[in-house]
């Protein structure tokens, strides 16, 4: 198991669209992705547990991958978050 921590930049935060960008990456990868938000817990492959996180700009999420591509999966996820999620028209704060 891989974990490492990320913040969420975008400035409307963890929404329908991101999540479904997220659901995407994650699919292309054998190993299992959860994002955690404090107490809270996604797997990466569900779009509504992911919503359910409720991620504003600025909350730290962690990323845990498990599994066969883990590292990969891993760096691609946090790239992506850091990243606002592939939104290249998101305004920077």
């Amino acid at each position: 198991m891989k974990m490492a921590t990320t913040q969420v930049n975008n400035p409307q935060g963890l929404h329908a669209r991101s999540a479904a960008t997220i659901v995407k990456l994650a699919t292309l990868f054998q190993s299992s992705i959860e994002l955690k938000n404090g107490a809270k817990v996604a797997d990466a492959k569900n779009i509504m547990a992911l919503l359910l996180l409720e991620a504003a700009k600025g909350t730290h999420i962690i990323v845990c991958t498990n599994g066969v591509d883990e590292v990969q999966a891993l760096t691609e996820m946090v790239e992506l978050i850091e990243n606002n999620f592939g939104e290249t028209n998101a305004p920077s704060a």
